[in-house]
Protein backbone atom coordinates (compact mmCIF):
# COMPACT_ATOMS: atom_id res chain seq x y z
CA UNK A 1 0.00 0.00 0.00
CA UNK A 2 0.89 3.42 -0.60
CA UNK A 3 2.29 6.39 1.44
CA UNK A 4 0.24 9.85 1.53
CA UNK A 5 2.48 12.30 1.01
CA UNK A 6 2.53 15.88 1.89
CA UNK A 7 4.75 18.38 -0.69
CA UNK A 8 5.02 21.63 1.00
CA UNK A 9 6.37 24.00 -1.80
CA UNK A 10 7.93 27.36 -1.29
CA UNK A 11 8.15 28.93 -4.32
CA UNK A 12 6.12 31.79 -6.15
CA UNK A 13 7.14 30.82 -9.04
CA UNK A 14 4.50 28.34 -10.72
CA UNK A 15 6.86 27.68 -13.80
CA UNK A 16 10.47 27.92 -11.48
CA UNK A 17 12.95 25.56 -11.08
CA UNK A 18 12.34 24.15 -7.68
CA UNK A 19 8.53 23.72 -8.94
CA UNK A 20 9.38 21.80 -11.72
CA UNK A 21 11.63 19.49 -9.77
CA UNK A 22 8.33 18.91 -7.67
CA UNK A 23 6.22 17.95 -10.43
CA UNK A 24 9.22 15.69 -11.66
CA UNK A 25 9.62 14.05 -8.28
CA UNK A 26 5.64 13.57 -7.86
CA UNK A 27 5.13 12.08 -10.76
CA UNK A 28 7.85 9.44 -9.53
CA UNK A 29 5.73 8.97 -6.37
CA UNK A 30 2.59 8.42 -7.72
CA UNK A 31 4.15 6.59 -10.60
CA UNK A 32 5.35 4.24 -7.49
CA UNK A 33 1.61 4.01 -6.01
CA UNK A 34 1.79 6.84 -3.51
CA UNK A 35 -1.59 9.58 -3.01
CA UNK A 36 0.37 12.91 -2.81
CA UNK A 37 -0.97 16.25 -1.57
CA UNK A 38 0.56 19.78 -2.33
CA UNK A 39 0.37 22.53 -0.04
CA UNK A 40 1.91 25.52 -2.10
CA UNK A 41 2.78 27.74 0.66
CA UNK A 42 3.57 30.73 -1.52
CA UNK A 43 -0.03 30.93 -2.41
CA UNK A 44 -1.74 30.31 1.12
CA UNK A 45 -2.97 32.33 3.57
CA UNK A 46 0.27 32.31 6.14
CA UNK A 47 0.92 34.43 9.24
CA UNK A 48 4.11 33.53 10.84
CA UNK A 49 4.44 32.12 14.38
CA UNK A 50 4.39 34.79 17.19
CA UNK A 51 5.78 32.50 19.80
CA UNK A 52 2.33 33.48 22.09
CA UNK A 53 2.38 30.18 23.27
CA UNK A 54 -1.23 29.94 22.93
CA UNK A 55 -0.95 26.57 20.74
CA UNK A 56 0.70 24.88 24.30
CA UNK A 57 2.37 23.18 21.62
CA UNK A 58 -0.23 20.98 21.13
CA UNK A 59 -3.02 22.73 19.78
CA UNK A 60 -4.34 25.26 17.07
CA UNK A 61 -2.47 28.50 16.51
CA UNK A 62 -4.14 31.98 17.21
CA UNK A 63 -3.69 32.81 13.83
CA UNK A 64 -6.84 31.30 11.90
CA UNK A 65 -5.25 30.65 8.24
CA UNK A 66 -4.36 28.40 6.37
CA UNK A 67 -1.68 26.96 8.52
CA UNK A 68 -3.97 24.74 10.21
CA UNK A 69 -5.03 23.14 7.34
CA UNK A 70 -1.54 22.35 6.43
CA UNK A 71 -0.66 20.79 9.83
CA UNK A 72 -3.70 18.65 9.71
CA UNK A 73 -2.43 17.44 6.07
CA UNK A 74 0.77 16.89 7.64
CA UNK A 75 -0.31 15.18 10.53
CA UNK A 76 -2.22 12.73 8.49
CA UNK A 77 0.57 12.08 6.43
CA UNK A 78 3.64 9.17 6.15
CA UNK A 79 6.19 11.79 4.50
CA UNK A 80 6.59 15.21 3.79
CA UNK A 81 8.48 16.74 0.61
CA UNK A 82 10.12 19.92 1.44
CA UNK A 83 10.71 21.91 -1.96
CA UNK A 84 11.80 25.75 -2.11
CA UNK A 85 14.25 27.89 -4.31
CA UNK A 86 17.52 29.17 -1.95
CA UNK A 87 17.09 32.95 -1.02
CA UNK A 88 20.50 33.94 0.53
CA UNK A 89 21.70 30.74 1.46
CA UNK A 90 18.53 29.76 3.29
CA UNK A 91 14.60 28.15 2.08
CA UNK A 92 12.65 31.15 1.12
CA UNK A 93 10.10 32.78 3.36
CA UNK A 94 7.09 31.22 2.29
CA UNK A 95 8.12 27.85 2.96
CA UNK A 96 9.96 29.10 6.07
CA UNK A 97 6.68 30.43 7.45
CA UNK A 98 4.95 27.62 7.68
CA UNK A 99 7.71 25.37 8.77
CA UNK A 100 7.87 27.87 12.02
CA UNK A 101 4.32 26.86 12.20
CA UNK A 102 4.59 22.98 12.98
CA UNK A 103 5.50 24.55 16.09
CA UNK A 104 1.73 24.72 17.04
CA UNK A 105 1.90 20.51 16.22
CA UNK A 106 5.30 20.30 17.75
CA UNK A 107 4.70 16.70 20.01
CA UNK A 108 2.33 15.55 17.65
CA UNK A 109 4.69 15.69 14.41
CA UNK A 110 7.58 14.24 16.20
CA UNK A 111 5.71 10.95 17.33
CA UNK A 112 5.17 10.36 14.38
CA UNK A 113 8.47 9.49 12.95
CA UNK A 114 7.61 10.66 9.67
CA UNK A 115 10.08 10.33 6.39
CA UNK A 116 10.96 13.37 5.02
CA UNK A 117 12.86 14.54 2.07
CA UNK A 118 13.85 17.89 0.59
CA UNK A 119 14.50 19.40 -3.00
CA UNK A 120 16.15 22.84 -3.28
CA UNK A 121 17.39 24.78 -6.29
CA UNK A 122 19.65 27.80 -6.09
CA UNK A 123 21.56 29.92 -9.11
CA UNK A 124 24.86 29.50 -8.03
CA UNK A 125 27.14 26.60 -9.00
CA UNK A 126 29.27 26.27 -6.16
CA UNK A 127 30.15 24.37 -3.01
CA UNK A 128 29.17 27.10 -0.16
CA UNK A 129 25.42 27.67 -1.57
CA UNK A 130 23.76 24.68 0.20
CA UNK A 131 25.68 24.21 3.24
CA UNK A 132 23.65 26.04 5.77
CA UNK A 133 20.23 25.41 4.41
CA UNK A 134 21.47 21.32 4.28
CA UNK A 135 22.45 21.56 7.98
CA UNK A 136 19.35 23.35 8.70
CA UNK A 137 17.06 20.60 7.06
CA UNK A 138 19.33 17.74 8.85
CA UNK A 139 18.90 19.95 12.61
CA UNK A 140 14.63 20.16 11.62
CA UNK A 141 14.81 16.60 11.11
CA UNK A 142 16.79 15.07 13.93
CA UNK A 143 14.60 17.62 16.29
CA UNK A 144 11.45 16.07 14.94
CA UNK A 145 12.46 12.96 14.45
CA UNK A 146 11.83 12.32 10.75
CA UNK A 147 13.40 9.79 8.56
CA UNK A 148 15.95 10.70 5.88
CA UNK A 149 14.48 9.81 2.47
CA UNK A 150 16.78 11.87 0.39
CA UNK A 151 18.38 15.84 -0.20
CA UNK A 152 18.52 16.26 -3.73
CA UNK A 153 19.93 20.06 -4.08
CA UNK A 154 19.90 21.30 -7.61
CA UNK A 155 22.84 24.26 -7.71
CA UNK A 156 23.53 25.98 -11.42
CA UNK A 157 20.06 26.21 -11.52
CA UNK A 158 18.51 29.47 -11.37
CA UNK A 159 15.94 28.98 -14.56
CA UNK A 160 14.29 26.28 -15.80
CA UNK A 161 16.26 27.10 -19.30
CA UNK A 162 19.91 26.90 -17.60
CA UNK A 163 19.40 24.16 -15.38
CA UNK A 164 20.48 20.71 -15.80
CA UNK A 165 18.77 17.96 -17.25
CA UNK A 166 19.95 15.40 -14.53
CA UNK A 167 18.23 17.06 -11.62
CA UNK A 168 14.87 16.29 -13.57
CA UNK A 169 15.75 12.60 -13.68
CA UNK A 170 17.11 12.65 -9.93
CA UNK A 171 13.79 14.56 -8.74
CA UNK A 172 11.62 11.96 -10.56
CA UNK A 173 13.92 8.80 -9.63
CA UNK A 174 13.90 9.80 -6.40
CA UNK A 175 10.46 9.97 -6.18
CA UNK A 176 10.26 6.80 -7.84
CA UNK A 177 12.35 5.35 -5.45
CA UNK A 178 10.01 5.64 -2.75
Amino acid sequence: MGMRICVLTGSPHLKGTSNTLAEEWLRGAQAAGHTVERCDCARLNLHPCLGCGHCGMDGSCVHRDDGDGVLETLLQADMVLFVTPIYYFGMNAQLKTMIDRFYARNAALAEKHMKAAVIATAWDDNETVMKAFAAHMEALFDYLQFERCGMLLARGAGTVEMMPQRYRQKAYDMGRRL
